[in-house]
């Protein structure tokens, strides 16, 4: 164990212990060691609200060329063009921006009619039998399904690519991702359904991919190479599944345990949306992210030397009184909005948070219909192992 500050401060992202409940040490971060450095895994980590926000901006200081988690950016492995997370400018705005029309408010609220027919399908059987497990019987279904039809994947076919895109997201208990060493997968399971689409148009994103044409960073106007299309379908399909997935788990269990805020979205859903974005705040899925430094950086009156790793710690910022209150540790579905960091910010902000956002809402109001009270069965509970995303691998409850 390698001690940055103060005795007692540790943080380790591989440590499954800590990071079952990482709040408290987060706290002793904010306050004990605003800028900390772990020897062991040699990266630097900031926790407060204004660094982790300055720095997400920063896309020149802080690089994701070489990846956004910390082993992948130790690896130094080559990335796949068109994994815009993994990109800076002016090559991540060309990219985005093919996929960005294909998210706009006008397209998503489109979806809320079938992304309800979804969460009806996967509730209804459920309903009188005592029992609903938020991850296996919805929060991996209704996600699964909204993403399939917007790429354009058969339904009989999107379990298995849902179950591809997480393995891709797992971690063995206190492992790196096998990425880091086997390198990044490149997404060849989609080149059947990218095939037939090329003969067989339809009104999604595979087929807008197909067709688009757009300027390259070299000004060449072009479509998209196979190997880009084969990425950029990987890279939608991943982040499509696994974080709304953990919304919904984190429902189930922060919701259980405050069952007083619960009665009241039973007793007056407009309320929803908020309690969504609260979970948000109060549970990121994703907790951390990291970056390369690429020049020397005070803070806190300490350099960062160019070339190191900075991470930065989403799920501490989250809940730092400077931004969110004294109270910023709690769960409150009246709190009154300010800017939490779950979804990034600036060049990286997340093109998928007002989809997220809808299935939130939805999920929420079609569980909160058939079931206004449930206990958590703890016993059987199980916190997914990856060390990237933090969520509930099986939430069962008991329904009432």
């Amino acid at each position: 164990m390698t001690i940055s500050a103060a005795n007692d401060v540790y943080y380790d992202p591989y440590d499954v212990e800590l990071n079952a409940d990482p709040y408290p040490m987060f706290r002793q971060l904010r306050e004990q060691s605003p800028l900390y450095y772990n020897e062991a895994h040699d990266f630097y980590a900031v926790s407060r609200h204004e660094d982790v926000n300055r720095g997400l901006i920063d896309h020149k200081t802080y690089s994701s060329a070489r990846g956004a988690i910390l082993e992948l950016i130790k690896a130094n492995i080559e990335i796949p063009p068109g994994v815009l997370i993994f990109e800076d400018p002016p090559i991540h705005d060309i990219h985005r921006k093919l996929l960005a029309r294909m998210f706009t408010p006008r397209k998503i609220m489109a979806l809320e009619p079938q992304i309800r027919e979804f969460c009806e399908r996967s509730l209804d059987p459920h309903v009188g039998s005592g029992r609903l497990d938020f991850v296996a019987d919805i929060g991996a279904q209704m996600p699964m399904r909204t993403i399939g039809l917007l790429l354009g994947i058969p339904e009989e076919d999107q379990e298995a690519i849902r179950d591809y895109a997480n393995d891709q997201m797992r971690t063995e208990e206190g492992a790196p991702m096998k990425a880091a060493s086997e390198g990044m997968v490149t997404g060849d399971i989609f080149g059947a359904y990218i095939d037939w689409r090329a003969d067989h148009p339809s009104d999604d994103i595979m087929t807008e991919l197909l067709n688009v044409e757009f300027e390259d960073e070299t000004g060449t106007v072009r479509r998209l190479t196979r190997e880009e299309l084969l990425t950029y379908v990987n890279v939608v399909s991943g982040a499509g599944n696994e974080t709304t997935t953990r919304l919904i788990g984190w429902a189930g269990k922060v919701l259980a345990e405050h069952p007083d805020q619960r009665s009241q979205l039973v007793e007056d859903p407009t309320l929803i949306p908020k309690a969504v974005e609260e979970l948000l705040r109060y549970e990121a899925p994703a907790p951390h992210v990291a970056r390369y430094v690429t020049r020397d950086v005070e803070l806190h009156g300490r350099t960062v030397p160019e070339g190191n790793v900075m991470m930065f710690l989403i799920g501490a910022a989250n809940r730092d009184h400077r931004q969110f209150g004294a109270d910023a540790d709690s769960f409150d579905i009246h709190r009154d909005a300010r800017q939490h960091l779950t979804f990034s910010v600036g060049t990286h902000f997340c093109l998928g948070s007002a989809l997220a956002r809808l299935e939130g809402r939805i999920a929420l109001e079609e569980i909160l219909k058939r079931f206004p009270e449930w206990e958590v069965d703890s016993a059987n509970a199980k916190l997914s192992p990856t060390s990237t995303v933090r969520g509930w691998e099986t939430l069962p409850t008991f329904t009432r």
